[in-house]
């Protein structure tokens, strides 16, 4: 039976925008962050709204905090809350929909379907039928009865988040559209080409406004990292290189040690000193900054973490043997209650895990924010300017889809269909690779890759407008100095000889295995340093310590003390002279040793700090820093290579090397260090086309593709053996994200049946008797699903046992608070009622009052079923492909029960963890 778009009428209110003793800074962020848990009804153009009833403002009558129980409501309120106002909603910026997410007061716009029942009518029914008991289930609403059921054992976690229905999306949207082309006069033609272009005005706008963040960051850190030298005596505000105009010495720059009295102090010493100070002020003050974006989730939620330190205590749902923990639910209750509340910071780190999930449909509001934007941009141009072991080009992906998710409030079209948010999310996402590499298709393709869930070919071609829009607009504003977008460019004269292929893959597997050995490090890293107390109480003490130790180790060497863009452009250059002093990249054949003892004394520093410097609290990303560790190790391969082919030339393997003429003509090391900064890279991330992609684009060399392609299929084949997860896949499994990876199908052999949970009364709603429920028995219901952490679940419908509809929780509870009386209420649940009410010509004009008791217009009446014995193949391409929330399962026809999709989800992860 084909989806009926009537099956997702959901009606929305308006907000009044009063926020009471909040400041502009904290309006914003509501802003950003409060909206409905489902998408805009498709039909919410043609309907009509009526009068509100004081009854509607009157939903805060209990102060909930971040400590306080999600059962801290009696079922007789409006309103059921189970996370506090700290925990961002949905957004739906023109109509927020009052949920368990809010904590705001809000005045709302009633809308129904039109002509069912009149509200007296139903009052009357109601009187003379009376308190139909025989249909309740008994239930004293009080707080101790809750708790058992609040644990039940098909009970799914992170459960105050929600997913995207990406079914309604794209049915309200194919009902926008069509209202828009149904007007034939000259306005509405304007109207729907203008609908037509709002796409491609909102990405130009997004990568415009990117490549302008870009440029702040790059200029502003660039100057903040030169000070922990000196400073430029003609202009305070110049960078080292722009003050002495490329040079490296001038007059205009003065150093600390100039600036200070060294009558009586080593300039040198004075110099460190000035240095690890700096250091440490500039890490500490990112810090600051990102703990101002602390978000606190109550303790009941069990979730493990909520960002990148990788330390998190996980509680295990299975006992020490293996088998599922059978504790009472009182007994998992009190125990959920004993431990603190879930503190997490969304400004930390690079985000791009929480990006790829975001765009697979999850809600994670908060997280691309203004304020969460404000504080990481700021955050970000101190902790790289700082000379930490980190990069900013992951969180150039966040700060651009934070950007995307704003602009998104210009058009209603994107602001106001999550689906198609998501789209225009996409294209930012790939616009921030493209500022921070320089590299627009490399962008497209990071996009397509890595992070996109959902990419048609109409979003792909707006993608690449996005990149190049933003690539353009950072020419023009030219941030580095050099009239050029790459982060770094480098131009290799020399052809490799066909002797380096063994030493390209060697290049590669050894690559692939540094950036598995990364993420197992900084795995034992954080499980072990970062679980002791006082640096879990303080993560503003794991940064001083962090940045102390990166300040003593990094000033005594020139390549861990380069910031680490500068390092890896030095590392892949090309070598055009050669020094007989042998300081440099660049010696001769005698004096490759010493260089090869100063790279590796610069690999094993940089190394190291790379992995206690991931996952501390400041705006980092890890992409560079793994290329610049690669490329450390690629460059010493490069010069052995280089010795080798020199003293063994006469051989007659090197295809006649001459060694008598300069060291470059036989080998070039530069090409071994991006060959393996592309590895490595590769091995932390599992990118793969992308890489290959960008590297081209950074070195503009069409000839040495084939060496960069093979390095990093060696790495992705050695990383996946030694550790099957990216470091973006660790993160979400530790996060105990719902993401279902459309990527990479598990082996199934079990049907539906195997994970649908037995069928509870309290799901569903029998209208064999009639189709009037009484609403003290929904809230009932309703208030079930969100003890059971389904806010985004729903219920079934049922008549004679044979599945007839079903109703969102999102939707039940608004049309619940829509009612005066709630006590006294009987609630219309048909499913046989005309679809099109309230839609026809002249619909508008009718003067009859729509009836809040009508329930009919919230009803799915085709939920997606399958049988019970369907393959878990067909289940998985159901929730992948269609973007499903749940799916119902029938037996013979029969309903036998609903499957969440956090519950597959669940499912996966519990077959992944037993090996299967």
């Amino acid at each position: 039976m084909p989806k009926s778009i009537s099956s997702y009428h959901s009606v929305a209110r308006g907000y009044d925008g009063d926020y009471d003793d909040a400041t502009p800074l904290d309006n914003e962020e509501q802003l950003d962050t409060v909206s409905s848990t489902t998408p805009t009804s498709p039909t919410l153009t043609f309907r009509r709204g009526r009068k509100t009833h004081a009854s509607d403002n009157d939903l805060t009558r209990h102060t909930v905090n971040e400590r306080s129980s999600l059962l801290g409501h009696s079922h007789g309120a409006h309103s059921y809350r189970s996370v506090p106002a700290t925990t961002p909603g949905t957004p739906r910026p023109h109509s927020v929909r009052h949920n368990s997410q809010l904590q705001l007061s809000s005045v709302r716009l009633r809308h129904s379907r039109a002509g069912s029942f009149s509200r007296n009518f139903s009052q009357r029914l109601v009187n003379a039928l009376g308190a139909d008991t025989s249909r309740r289930v008994v239930n004293e609403g009080n707080l101790a009865n809750s708790k058992s059921s609040f644990w039940q054992d098909d009970r799914v976690w992170y459960d105050q988040f929600t997913s995207t229905d990406w079914v309604h999306d794209s049915i309200a949207d194919a009902y926008r559209v069509k209202a828009l082309r149904n007007r034939k006069d000259i306005r509405g033609r304007i109207a729907a080409w203008f609908d037509g272009a709002q796409g491609w005005i909102l990405v130009a706008i997004i990568g415009v406004l990117t490549a302008c963040v870009a440029y702040v960051v790059n200029v502003a850190e660039s100057t903040l990292f030169d000070y922990k030298e000196g400073y430029c005596t003609k202009a305070w505000y110049l960078s080292k290189k722009k003050c002495c105009d490329g040079a490296s010495i001038c007059d205009d720059w003065l150093h600390w040690s100039k600036v200070i009295r060294t009558d009586r102090l080593d300039s040198t010493g004075t110099q460190f000193a000035a240095f690890v100070v700096t250091m440490i002020i500039l890490a500490m003050a990112s810090s600051v900054l990102t703990l101002a974006s602390k978000t606190v989730i109550p303790s009941a939620v069990s979730l493990a973490t909520l960002d990148e330190n990788l330390g998190a205590d996980v509680h295990p749902a299975r006992d020490e043997e293996g088998g599922k923990r059978n504790l009472s639910p009182d007994a998992r209750f009190d125990a959920s209650q004993q431990r603190a509340p879930m503190v997490y910071y969304s400004a930390a780190g690079s985000g791009v895990a929480e990006v790829k999930v975001i765009l697979s449909g999850f809600v994670l509001h908060g997280y691309l924010g203004l304020r969460t934007l404000v504080i990481k941009t700021l955050g970000l141009i101190l902790s790289v300017a700082s000379g930490l072991s980190l990069g900013k080009e992951g969180p150039y992906v966040h700060i651009a889809t934070a950007i995307g998710n704003i602009a998104c409030r210009l058009f209603s079209k994107y602001n106001h269909n999550d689906g198609k948010r998501r789209e225009v999310l996409s294209a930012s996402a790939a616009s921030g690779v493209a500022v921070a590499f320089g590299a627009p298709i490399g962008g497209v393709l990071f996009g397509l890759e890595e992070v996109s869930y959902y990419f048609p070919p109409k979003t792909l071609f707006r993608t690449f407008f996005c990149c190049i829009a933003a690539a353009l607009s950072l020419k023009f504003l030219n941030p580095y100095g050099t009239n050029k977008i790459v982060l770094f460019e480098v131009r290799y004269l020399t052809d490799w000889k066909s002797f380096e292929m063994i030493a390209f893959i060697f290049t590669g597997a050894l690559g692939g295995v540094l950036g598995a050995l990364f993420i197992k490090a900084s795995r034992i890293w954080a499980r072990t340093f970062r679980r002791i107390s006082i640096i879990k109480k303080y993560p503003l003490l794991e940064v001083f310590l962090v940045a102390l130790i990166t300040g003593l180790l990094s000033f005594w060497n020139r390549y861990t003390k380069l910031p680490v863009a500068e390092l890896l452009f030095e590392l892949a250059s090309p070598c055009d002279t050669f020094t007989d002093g042998g300081d440099g990249l660049c010696p001769t054949e005698e004096h490759i040793p010493e260089v090869l003892k100063i790279l590796a004394i610069a690999f094993v520093i940089k190394a190291g700090l790379t992995v206690v410097t991931f996952g501390i609290k400041v705006p980092a990303g890890i992409y560079v820093p793994s290329m610049v560790v690669g490329g450390l190790a690629g460059r010493f391969i490069g010069h052995c290579v280089q010795l080798f082919a020199l003293r063994f030339a006469a051989s007659g393997l090197f295809d006649g090397c001459d060694p008598t003429g300069p060291p470059g003509s036989c080998v070039v090391p530069g090409v071994y260090a991006m060959v393996a900064a592309g590895a490595t890279m590769t091995g932390v991330t599992r990118l793969t086309v992308t890489l290959a992609v960008i590297l081209f684009e950074l070195t503009g060399s069409l000839d040495h593709v084939l060496p960069f392609s093979l390095g990093i299929l060696v790495a992705k084949w050695t990383a996946d053996a030694i550790e099957p997860l990216s470091i973006y896949d660790l993160l979400t499994d530790m996060n105990s994200y719902p993401f279902l990876d459309n990527k990479i199908r598990p082996v199934f052999t079990t049907e539906l049946g195997d994970i649908t949970p037995r069928v509870r009364e309290q799901r569903i709603v029998d209208i064999s008797e009639s189709p009037l429920v009484p609403a003290s028995e929904l809230r009932e219901k309703q208030e079930y699903l969100h003890m059971c952490g389904e806010i985004d679940g729903g219920i079934v419908i049922l008549r004679d046992g044979i599945l007839v509809g079903l109703i969102p929780g999102p939707d039940l509870e608004f049309a619940l608070d829509k009612l005066d009386n709630e006590e006294n209420t009987l609630c219309l649940m048909s499913t046989q009622v005309g679809w099109a009410a309230g839609r026809e010509t002249g619909a508008e004009d009718e003067e009859e009052e729509e009836d809040p008791t009508d329930f009919t217009p919230y009803i799915d009446p085709s939920p997606i079923a399958l049988d019970i014995h369907s393959p878990m193949d067909l289940v998985y391409e159901c929730f992948v492909k269609l973007g499903l929330r749940y799916v119902c399962v029938l037996r013979d026809g029969q309903y036998a029960g609903l499957v969440h999709k956090k519950a597959f989800v669940k499912y996966i992860k519990e077959l992944e963890s037993s090996g299967h």
